[in-house]
């Protein structure tokens, strides 16, 4: 099926196409070249005046896995009846299903989202939830950094080698995409009763350190030529003055590359009555000196949502803050623990307003948008839903000072917010959520419109959202238009037109699969045999699993 999309307006960074007027064309699946005047199209699309970009990539989302349904479970009265149930699929009206989420990022023109935090032993949960996802195609960050046997290698002197082939092992039986670390030692750290865990503090009974079990596996993934980062939850969470550890585990990077997450939870500096301050700006400063350090900012906004983390000091320590009044907090044999606290960020609150401003602190002050990523950490910062919105605070500055007019101005005055009048563009939103967030996943045959790419492609109607006033430029409603897709294509296929769904398609799980010596899966058996009550055939997601999984889901990423 050939396919023409003519006199589009198109944003494609790694083209160069900054609004550029330019035709595309899909062959079947993927974006081709012109194939000429002599080429019969079995569809043409007229986009005059409409914005297209590539499929949007969320690096960082929890949409899969224990966590989110302990969250599910957590909160029934969530899964309220929210969307038509136009096809006959299970719990299709639940609220945060896994239909609802593929609907809603396909509506805003997302093709692909990375569950960040797979917990090994919850592996084949994840893929089973992240298949039933449509229409997006999905990875999973497996984790690694406070489990038995990592910690007992580094223990005993293993070498970097036999590191190696333990996390390329895991990598391989979980089915990742990368590798995630959680406050690395911190949730063993967390069983002999430590409520904070810092960046040189040392593993009870193991005698390492966090910085030590970082460093560590960040080493292995670079040796083993895992394409994304190692993805780092840093230590100290959401505590004042964490910015120092922040800073601090850029300089442990070792100049090798490393991704930091949803750092708006580290941009936390201790001045102020309140002694609770933006430390946004000495963030910046230093991630501006450390070209190999990568991050997604984890937006807050306000309202209602439920925190979800393996970081279970972290969450330990806000359950007195859950609203509602309820919260689970578990730990697992294998790895290690967590919980789900809901809470309820609001705008009279000093503590919400600073974390909303320090977010856009950290977007409106960047000077390298193709290193700093669009996220909301969701749903810890707030659901994903919530991205349009973000997206016009960033792109209207009269917007953003209005909503400034909303929030706890004491807060507010203690950053440098009300004197940004930045305003993101197009080519910035398209580098962030597009070429830059494909690249950083190693995933390159998407997040551009080039020939050879895959043909998820997004169409937004600009003029559709745009109005004119007495003497001054038509202004943009961007969050309308960045809610409601005008066109959607997945993989060559029309899936939404006009922000609604019309045909749903099923995803591919994007995975690595990194060489290790199979004389680690000895130690591996051993050590399941010796210590936990989970059996190894029940490990991860094996051959065996495809009665439940299709095999030709997964497709393997190149090294």
């Amino acid at each position: 099926m050939l396919i023409k999309l003519e006199n589009g307006s198109i944003y494609d960074p790694k083209q160069n196409y900054h609004g550029n007027i330019a035709d595309l064309f899909i062959e079947d699946n993927v974006i081709v070249a012109d194939p000429g005047p002599d080429a019969h199209f079995d569809a043409v699309y007229d986009l005059t005046g409409k914005v297209v970009m590539a499929g949007a990539v969320d690096i960082h989302t929890h949409i899969a896995g224990g966590n989110v349904n302990t969250a599910r479970m957590l909160l029934p009265e969530q899964h309220r009846s929210h969307m038509a149930r136009r096809l006959n699929h299970p719990f299709s009206t639940a609220k945060w299903t896994s239909t609802d989420t593929g609907y809603r990022y396909a509506q805003m023109g997302y093709t692909t989202a990375v569950e960040p935090a797979m917990l090994p032993v919850n592996a084949m949960e994840v893929h089973m939830q992240m298949a039933d996802i449509p229409i997006l195609d999905t990875a999973a960050l497996t984790i690694l950094g406070n489990d038995d046997l990592l910690l007992r290698l580094m223990r005993d002197g293993a070498s970097q080698n036999q590191i190696n082939d333990y996390v390329a092992w895991t990598l391989n039986a979980t089915r990742g995409l990368g590798l995630k670390v959680i406050n690395a030692g911190g949730a063993n750290a967390f069983k002999s009763n430590a409520r904070q865990f810092a960046l040189d503090d040392i593993v009870p009974d193991y005698g390492v350190s966090s910085r030590q079990i970082l460093q560590t596996l960040q080493t292995a993934t670079c040796q083993l030529g895992v394409p994304h980062p190692v993805h780092v939850h840093c230590n100290n969470l959401g505590i004042p003055g964490n910015v120092e550890s922040i800073i601090d585990t850029m300089e442990a990077a070792q100049g090798l590359p490393m991704h930091l997450a949803h750092v708006q939870f580290y941009a936390y500096g201790q001045e102020g009555a309140k002694g609770f301050s933006s430390a946004a700006a000495q963030l910046l400063e230093a991630f501006h000196k450390y070209p190999n350090i990568t991050m997604d900012v984890g937006q807050v906004m306000f309202g209602q949502t439920v925190t979800i983390s393996g970081d279970v000091i972290a969450q330990f320590s806000r359950r007195n803050d859950a609203s509602p009044n309820k919260y689970v907090m578990w730990d697992a044999e294998t790895e290690g623990s967590g919980g789900a606290v809901p809470y309820r960020y609001r705008e009279a609150s000093f503590v919400n307003t600073l974390q909303w401003a320090i977010g856009l602190e950290l977007f409106l002050l960047n000077e390298a948008p193709e290193r700093l990523f669009f996220t909301t950490d969701h749903p810890n910062g707030a659901p994903f839903t919530s991205y349009p919105e973000l997206l016009r605070l960033l792109m209207d500055a009269d917007y953003r000072q209005y909503c400034m007019t909303l929030v706890n101005q004491e807060a507010l005055a203690l950053t440098l917010l009300p004197q940004l009048k930045r305003e993101y563009t197009l080519s910035e939103v398209a580098v962030m959520t597009r070429s830059s967030a494909a690249k950083l996943l190693g995933l390159h045959d998407r997040g551009h419109l080039a020939p050879g790419a895959i043909a998820d492609i997004a169409v937004y109607d600009q003029h559709k959202y745009s109005q004119g006033t007495t003497g001054r430029q038509s202004k943009t409603d961007y969050q309308a238009m960045f809610a409601n897709a005008a066109l959607l294509f997945k993989n060559g296929q029309l899936v939404v037109e006009d922000g609604v769904v019309i045909n749903k398609l099923t995803g591919l799980a994007q995975t690595i699969s990194p060489h290790y010596d199979q004389n680690i899966t000895r130690t591996v058996q051993n050590h399941f045999d010796r210590f936990y009550s989970l059996k190894l055939s029940n490990f991860g997601v094996e051959e065996a699993d495809f009665d439940y999984l299709d095999q030709a889901r997964f497709r393997n990423v190149s090294l």
